[in-house]
Order: C-alpha cells, then structure tokens, then sequence
C-alpha cells in the first residue's frame, strides 16, 4: 500500500455525519456570501488565536493583500521578509506595486534570520514579514522590537500555523496583523480556498472588514477601493465543522513528529527539524528533514518509486525566482535559503498516519541514503 503526503479522505470521514447536516441547513437558507456562519467562525478563531478580532476573506494571500491595502502599503515602499517561503509573500507585496526585501533565513528552523534585518531597512521600508514557517513560530520578539525601533508594522503570516505559540502567546495575534489559510492542506482547511486576518486594533478591523466587500459601507457606498475578498458562508461551515477537532489533530501531528525523530536517531545525512526554545507550541504543518551529501533528490525519486508520499517546499528560493530577477538578487546572496531548498524534504505528517506507515517512511528514508 502507497503512503500519501497527504490524506483527507480520512479526515472528511470523521466529520461526514456531522458536516452534510449543516451544509444541507445552508443550502436550504441560500446564504452563501458572509453573514452569520462567517461571523461565528471569526469569533471563534479570533479567541483562539487570542486576538481581539478576525475578518475572513477568500484565501491566505488575499488576507496578506488585504492587510497590506489596509495600510496603503504600495509603489516607492519596501517590505523586509524571508527569501525562503511560498510565493505569496513576496507576491502580495508585489501585487501593491511595493519591493519585497529578502533577508536570509535561520538554517535550524528556516524562519527568517532576525539577525538580519535591521541591516536591509532603509527610509522607504514600512512593515516587516516574518513567516512562521511549517508550523513553527520566527523569533516575534526581535521582530517586534525591531519594528518598535523603526516605526514598522509586522504582519504575521501565519497561514501555516495556526495554534502555533511563541513563549507561550498564539502568532497571528502579536504583531499588527496576522494572516491565516485555510487552503486543503492545512492543519484546518476548508474545501477550497480561504483566509483569515487576525488584528487587535478596532480601527484596522473596520478597516479590514470594508476593504474586503469592495470598500462598500453602506452598501452602494464606497469611500475606498476595496477588492471581493469575502469568505464564503460554505467554506466557514466546513470550518466550524472542523474547528473542535483541531487541537486534537495537532497533537497527532506533534506524536508523529516526535516519533519521525526517533525513528531517525543516529542516521547519517538526514538532519531532523530543529524546535526553537522559543516556539512553545510547533503545530508541523509540515514536518521537513535536511538529507545531506547531495542526496536530497536521490531519495525524493526514491520515495515516489516506493509509493511514499513527499515533497519539496521550496526548491527555489524567493530571490532567484524569474519574476523577481528586476530586484537585482544572484546566486550566493541567500546562501542559507539556497541550501534549504537543496536539502530539504517534508514526509506524510497528517493526523491518521499509522505508527506502521510511519515505520515504512522513514526505514525507506535510512536505506535510500545508504545507496
């Protein structure tokens, strides 16, 4: 039997009977776009992440977009994040005709390396990025005081990471905003694409709020422009749906990275995720090992001739992607990201893997890296 990166047909198993009940109540009620299954679903995640308030919106890189469009963040600004994260960090800064500026990353947890930062601000940069990468908390109180220092906001993507704590405080809710995804194949994912923006001001959550209906308040109003960043009244009733079981999934996901680590005790050439003293709560939304001596894509291929799920997040990193050659980055500038994209691999982590499938996995792993 094949093992999957990924498996959510067990997952929809365990909240059928529960979901197509009210799925059939919405269906019936007609109301798809906002309204109350959107309203509870942003109470209960603003409490969870321990923030003041929530908007949903349409995915995780529009609620970046829409954090960014709320602080008029556009063309001659600059914004500070890592070189090494998926496409729409950067690509949201870009998208407001702002320059993302890339700093290089932490090589234990492939967050950004806060040690960094401060030497790339410059009189037109105005808010900083850190990505919680995978699952794991960046180091928010450097960032923090940074931005402090410098008169910047922090937006938080924290659209791998929900429930993730640094020092014991939830992300998504320390800096000024926090993004969240709910994209399939997070820890708590809807049925297609949606988001959420965590922010503790009340100001910046009106704000929010208008931005994502097309700046329209009253209806037919409109004092800004906005875009149709709305959360489906679906997508937040699968959600709920989901929601009581998160925590849950999340310690299945931390047992089996825990035993991913032994199982990989003392091999050579596979180097296991570092946990930060700091990150209080690691909620593996991927759980990504380091195999060494040039042997990274021997053993991916390896893998998929065996049948075992795995993948590669990022093989290249943000500064040598071809749509952002114009900002001037080479080869060797992000030496740290450049590794992580050569070496790293992410293995099955999902909640219902098997103690037997986890065996598999990583006994598959050891032999390929002998070969």
């Amino acid at each position: 039997m094949g093992i999957p990166l990924l498996d959510l047909k067990q997952q929809f198993a365990s909240i059928q009977a529960d979901l197509m009940p009210q799925l059939e109540e919405l269906c019936a009620s007609q109301q798809f776009i906002l309204g109350p299954k959107v309203e509870e679903l942003e109470t209960k995640i603003a409490a969870y992440c321990k923030g003041n308030f929530a908007c949903g919106v349409s995915s995780g890189s529009d609620a970046l977009q829409i954090a960014l469009m709320a602080e008029k963040i556009g063309p001659g600004d600059e914004v500070i994040t890592t070189a090494y994260t998926f496409f729409a960090t950067a690509g949201a800064v870009c998208r407001y005709g702002a320059t993302p500026v890339f700093v290089d990353i932490d090589p234990g947890t492939f967050n950004i390396d806060v040690t960094k930062i401060e030497e790339k601000i410059t009189s037109r940069t105005k808010a900083i990025i850190p990505v919680h990468l995978y699952g794991q908390s960046a180091d928010m109180d450097a960032v923090l005081e940074i931005a402090r220092r410098h008169n910047l906001l922090v937006i938080e993507d924290a659209c791998q990471a929900i429930g993730a704590e640094y020092r014991g405080k939830r992300v998504a809710s320390l800096g000024d905003y926090g993004c969240l995804s709910f994209f399939p194949s997070k820890n708590l994912g809807c049925f297609g694409d949606g988001g959420m923006v965590i922010c503790n001001d009340p100001a910046k959550a009106e704000r929010l709020a208008i931005l994502r209906n097309h700046g329209m308040a009253p209806q037919y109003h409109h004092h800004l422009i906005g875009s149709n960043f709305r959360l489906d009244a679906l997508q937040a009733v699968v959600l709920l749906s989901k929601f009581p079981k998160l925590d849950d999934w999340t310690v299945a996901r931390q047992k089996n990275a825990a035993d991913y680590n032994e199982l990989f005790a003392g091999a050579e050439g596979i180097t296991v995720p570092a946990v930060a003293s700091y990150a209080t709560r690691h909620v593996f939304n991927q759980y990504v090992i380091r195999i060494g001596n040039g042997k990274r894509d021997q053993v991916w291929n390896g893998l998929k001739a065996a049948g075992i799920g795995s993948a590669v997040y990022y093989p290249i990193p943000l500064h040598l992607q071809e749509c952002f050659q114009e900002l001037g980055y080479k080869q060797g500038d992000f030496p740290e990201s450049e590794r992580a994209a050569q070496e790293t691999l992410a293995l099955p982590i999902f909640p219902e893997l098997t103690m037997a499938q986890k065996e598999q996995v990583a006994a598959t792993i050891r032999q390929l890296v002998l070969k």
